[in-house]
């Protein structure tokens, strides 16, 4: 199909002072259009701008900007964390799989959705690629659309086709995604990998995000037969585990034999991987992350990382203490999940000590953390020290159990901490 283009300056022009305008997330950011947007900062005012996680500049978050622009996050990404933390932009606690909802039920009506998507096809559908998540609702809801048109975006299949038609002004681009190379696995990440391994059981669905422990734990189930993936985004190691014929999606209820994802992010692999392959179908993050849906499959495996975890169980995975680190998104929806699912598992993994050798799993967390992940939701948490199980332990069971895979430097203070507040024997101590 042949279709017309125009500048990105020209598109950009559409973008009135006041309105509200949403980026769409991950490798498929529409970086052409933010920066002719940029451009305008000196003709524009109060542009609010909402966003999950973006790749590459945020230029509109920069200080000489801040009369021009304001973001709204919905995840806080490390392009932008420096200005919510320095109070240049704002952040929104939310589930992901209730972000759709925002756009739809005009709880932050949009103005203007800024895209990226691939060419039409003969029949003058594009794809949304390798993001639909929220930018399905924001197409749908937007009163203006801005597509950046690209034939690096892959075609995926699912939900997350628009016609030509719908969209209002078209730019064409030839650049390549943003890539996220695999991580250097350290030894204390993949000896979690192992053990979170060690518990996913054949047959399994599993979910997981990006970043060292999911690749250490895909790279730990080689062996594993008839896994199944229903996940809110996945990485490269999927990739790998579908050519071993690891991952057939064989025991999956619903989207039998199919890999199921709101988001992706890796290299020129996985995107070449889920060009136009109907093993992959792509949906909104209201589906994907939906309780409902999630819990259909059998012995989900939903694998979560936590900044921090105090001895009762309670995750902080979005904040430093007061500072804004990343964001709630799906973490809730696939523990919860994963917990309703038969045989499920819900597994928040990780390492006993930060980088500057402070403990990780604590009498308490940090003051103005935010809990993510609460106890009462908490099942399996992984160090490289272990596995425990708190469902169904008291406080005092769960804190002696934490305590066991903690740092060996710090299991003591755990257990003092513990002792005061619940009194009872301090086992690990002994």
């Amino acid at each position: 199909m042949k279709y017309r283009t125009i500048s990105a300056a020209d598109a950009v022009s559409a973008v009135k002072s006041g309105d509200r305008v949403f980026l769409q997330t991950a490798a498929a950011t529409p970086q052409r259009l933010i920066d002719a947007l940029v451009e305008r900062a000196d003709t524009l005012r109060n542009i609010e701008i909402i966003s999950l996680h973006t790749e590459g500049e945020a230029a509109y978050v920069r200080p000489e900007y801040r009369d021009s622009f304001r973001l709204n996050a919905l995840f806080v990404g490390k392009n932008v964390r420096s200005a919510v933390q320095e109070g240049l932009a704002d952040a929104i606690p939310i589930f992901l799989s209730d972000v759709p909802a925002l756009f739809y039920r005009n709880v932050l009506p949009l103005d203007v959705a800024f895209v990226h998507v691939s060419p039409p096809d003969r029949h003058g559908f594009c794809s949304l690629g390798v993001s639909v998540d929220a930018a399905r609702a924001a197409v749908h809801t937007a009163r203006y659309v801005i597509a950046q048109v690209n034939p690096n975006m892959p075609r995926t299949h699912g939900e997350g086709l628009l016609h030509a038609s719908t969209i209002d002004a078209m730019v064409d681009v030839d650049d390549p995604l943003p890539e996220t190379p695999r991580h250097e696995l350290t030894d204390i990440e993949q000896k979690i990998g192992r053990h979170i391994a060690s518990i996913v059981e054949d047959g399994a669905t599993l979910q997981m995000g990006i970043g060292a422990i999911p690749d250490a734990t895909l790279a730990a189930l080689t062996h594993h037969r008839n896994l199944g993936i229903h996940s809110e985004m996945f990485s490269d190691g999927v990739v790998d585990l579908v050519e071993k014929g690891v991952i057939t999606g064989k025991y999956k209820s619903t989207h039998n034999g199919i890999i199921v994802a709101s988001f992706l992010v890796g290299t020129r692999k996985l995107y070449d991987f889920v060009d136009d392959n109907p093993l992959v179908e792509m949906f909104g993050s209201d589906y994907v992350n939906d309780t409902r849906e999630i819990r259909k499959n059998p012995k989900v495996t939903a694998i979560n990382s936590a900044i921090e975890i105090d001895m009762s169980g309670q995750v902080c995975a979005d904040s430093i203490g007061q500072r804004h680190f990343s964001g709630v998104g799906g973490q809730m929806d696939f523990i919860r999940g994963a917990a309703l699912s038969p045989d499920g598992k819900p597994i928040v993994a990780l390492p006993s000590v930060t980088r500057r050798g402070e403990s990780r799993i604590v009498p308490m967390l940090k003051p103005g953390a935010g809990v993510v992940t609460t106890r009462a939701h908490v099942q399996y948490v992984v160090t490289e020290y272990g596995i425990v199980n708190l469902h169904g332990k008291n406080m005092r069971q769960r804190a002696e159990a934490l305590a066991s895979i903690a740092h060996p430097d710090f299991r003591e203070d755990i257990c003092r901490a513990a002792h005061d507040l619940y009194g009872g024997f301090r086992k690990v101590c002994m």
